[in-house]
């Protein structure tokens, strides 16, 4: 009786297995779940005139039909998994992808009872809740990755029982707590990415067991403490990124001495604070070491640039200091393509052996006390192309190898004088094949440059940003730069003694967005082929000796924000009715404009309006202000901002950026008469009013300019003056 009870079981056991196996069946489950999401287009395969087994991302046994894999990747499902979703039916699946679907919800605790799956991948949706603790159940999994969802809450400790686990990645979610200890039984773990989350606390020690990790990081969370010495098990490990934690030590002596296949290191703004390790000899495949944002100190230990695979260094904004040596590095450091060393206490010359490393590309020690001249050597760096030495004691004459570089930045210094390039000539570097310029950015502002303005620089026809403000540039503006310009964003020639004209060169400058001239000599009238600066957004003239009337015909400028004509000479009404729609900040001061102001003068100055702005929330908004104040926005492009001067609650002030809100009006110290025009109560997020020192008969109407607290925060703060 007992046998013939058994057969019974095993028949309906087998029953169910053919059931749940049955090629119709499956493809039913698979049209079921179709109709659980709104029917995309890219699904149109799924349908009964085929076999399932042919359909978009569907894989089955070729034996008995069985589904086995699917991969739904970028099918915008636009929908969430339902807890008895129609998947449970495919109980041989072993691979489900559904990376990029637009799911959202959460994951179904029931998906833990597809127990033949060996990986799951759930990536880059909108998924949230929990991770749940049924995932565990999956014994045979090999991979999980729910990365890019918003997972919340901690990581569920029962993934230590995933014995078979190689590739876990639970990274960008808003997971917290600490990492749990039996993610240490993850034996056969080979890459581990838990960064852009917000976990706490120490790294358990147990990680350290993970012996076959290639690949681990723990980026961008809030970690502390030490990194464990069992970090030295990791002899097979390649990526190794714990950058933006706080981490304060370890003994990275013993743990990098043991990294022997590492080939990047990234432990970038976290809090160590003691000595680089004195010997990494080990690290012979290393090719990116990012130790920047810390607090390390002493001196760099010349043997770092003794590893052959070497590429990038990252040393910067720490406390290193001393003078630079890299040792003898025979051809073992020739693969050195970026070396960054900004921000630290570098003293003394520019060693002259830099120039062993052949290939390097980039090269940036701003922000030290480097002393003396640049090296001649370095001409032989054929391969550089950008170059960051500003903010040191650097002096003497500037080579003329420097020229053929795309990116070039060596504001405050105190270099004298430009060696002269020859260019298309005999003597010429430039017309090498092996060159990366001419240069597209010029960086020499705030030197001790004494010399008539370059005339060279009119050949090149790539620049985008010349800078040469705050030297003791003399002589005029070649009208040759005409040839320059037509490339340029961004000319910076502020605080020097030029003279003459402002040559009439912008006939060609569609591309122009900031001109500043301002703190020369110059003199005459303005040029009209400005009215071709199309792109123009910040215009300052500001303390010359131009003597003309006032330019209405820069109204034309649609993206004009910024317009400085202050100390100069101009004169006569500017009475005229075109507006300014996108100027923000207008300063005609210390002139001799005379004559009544329209009523209505301010009636078309849209940006400065209060309705134009509800229309036009496109940059920026007190609201978001207010939220996040560690973000401000400044007026200027991707690797320059403007500044400007004025005259603010009576003191001569300098803003060396310009907050994108700032609205501001100075028409003081000249000789208009009348009204001052009601229309400037229009004008609702003015900062910045100043009409004083003129012959205006009355007050304006009681209108009040009342300024957000966000601009307390940027030390802009309500100033009137009548």
């Amino acid at each position: 009786m007992m046998i013939r009870n058994q057969s019974y079981f095993i028949f309906f056991l087998s029953l169910i297995f053919n059931t749940l196996a049955s090629p119709t069946l499956q493809r039913d489950a698979l049209l079921e779940f179709k109709n659980e999401f709104p029917i995309p287009k890219s699904l149109s395969s799924w349908n009964t005139s085929s076999d399932h087994c042919s359909w978009k991302g569907v894989t089955c046994n070729a034996n008995s039909g069985e589904v086995i894999s699917l991969v739904l990747e970028d099918i915008n499902l636009n929908g969430s998994l339902k807890a008895n979703t129609s998947l449970l039916k495919l109980q041989h699946l072993q691979h489900l992808n559904l990376n990029r679907c637009n799911l959202v919800g959460e994951i179904p605790s029931s998906l833990g009872n597809l127990s033949h799956l060996k990986g799951v991948d759930l990536s880059d949706n909108e998924l949230e809740s929990e991770i749940p603790s049924s995932i565990a159940n999956l014994s045979h999994l090999r991979y999980l990755y729910l990365h890019f969802n918003g997972f919340v809450g901690e990581i569920p400790s029962s993934l230590g029982n995933l014995s078979h686990l190689k590739y876990l990645d639970l990274s960008g979610n808003n997971l917290v707590g600490e990492i749990p200890l039996s993610l240490g039984n993850l034996s056969h773990l080979t890459e581990l990415y838990l960064y852009v989350n917000h976990l706490i606390g120490e790294v358990p020690p147990s990680i350290g067991t993970l012996d076959q990790l290639t690949d681990m990081s723990f980026s961008l969370n809030n970690l502390s403490g030490n990194i464990p010495s069992s970090f030295a098990n990791f002899n097979k490990l390649s990526y190794l990124d714990l950058s933006e934690n706080q981490f304060s030590g370890g003994d990275l002596s013993l743990i990098l001495s043991n990294l022997t296949s590492l080939s990047t290191l990234d432990i970038y703004n976290n809090h160590f604070k003691s000595k680089l390790p004195s010997n990494m000899s080990g690290l012979h495949n290393l090719e990116v070491f990012d130790v920047r944002g810390n607090s390390f100190v002493g001196n760099v230990p010349t043997f770092l640039f003794k590893i052959p695979s070497l590429l990038y260094v990252y040393l910067s904004e720490n406390q290193l200091e001393g003078p630079l040596e890299f040792g003898n590095t025979s051809s073992a450091a020739s693969e050195l393509q970026h070396l960054e060393l900004f921000s630290n206490n570098f003293h003394g010359p520019i060693p002259e052996d830099i120039s062993q490393f052949l290939k390097l590309q980039t090269l940036y020690l701003s922000n030290n006390s480097f002393i003396g001249e640049i090296p001649r050597s370095m001409s032989k760096l054929v391969s550089l192309y950008s170059i960051d030495l500003s903010y040191n004691k650097l002096e003497g004459q500037l080579p003329s190898f420097l020229w053929r570089l795309s990116t070039l930045t060596l504001s405050h210094n105190s270099f004298s004088s430009l060696e002269e390039v020859v260019v298309n000539g005999s003597d010429s570097d430039l017309s090498s094949n092996s060159f990366h310029g001419p240069a597209s950015y010029v960086d020499l502002g705030s030197n001790s440059l004494q010399e008539s303005f370059p005339r060279w620089i009119c050949k090149f026809t790539s620049l985008k940003v010349l800078d040469l403000s705050k030297n003791h540039l003399f002589g005029s503006i070649p009208s040759c730069l005409m040839n320059s310009i037509a490339s340029l964003w961004y000319i910076n020639l502020r605080n020097n003694n030029l003279s003459g004209f402002l040559p009439d060169i912008f006939t060609n400058t569609t591309d122009l967005r900031s001109l500043d001239v301002s703190r020369n000599q110059l003199a005459g009238k303005l040029p009209k082929s400005l009215i071709n600066c199309n792109s123009m957004e910040y215009l300052n003239l500001k303390g010359n000796k131009f003597s003309d009337t006032f330019p209405y015909w820069l109204s034309s400028l649609g993206s004009l924000r910024v317009l400085s004509l202050g100390s100069n000479a101009f004169y006569g009404p500017i009475s005229s009715h075109f507006g300014f729609p996108s100027l923000q900040l207008i300063d005609i001061s210390h002139n001799s404009f005379n004559g009544t102001l329209p009523q209505d003068y301010f009636v078309n100055w849209l940006e400065m309006s209060s309705g134009w702005r509800n229309k036009n929330k496109s940059e920026w908004s007190f609201h978001n202000l207010e939220e996040n104040s560690s973000y401000l926005a400044y007026m200027g492009g991707v690797n320059y901002e403007d500044s400007m001067d004025m005259m603010y609650k009576g003191v001569d002030t300098k803003f060396p950026l310009i907050f994108v809100g700032f609205k501001s009006i100075d028409f003081s110290g000249n000789k208009f008469t009348g009204q001052i025009p009601k229309s400037i109560g229009l004008l609702n997020e003015l900062i910045h009013v100043n009409f004083s020192r003129n012959g205006f008969t009355d007050s304006p109407s009681c209108h009040t300019w009342t300024s957000p607290t966000t601009f307390f925060k940027v030390q802009f703060h309500e100033a009137l003056s009548f």
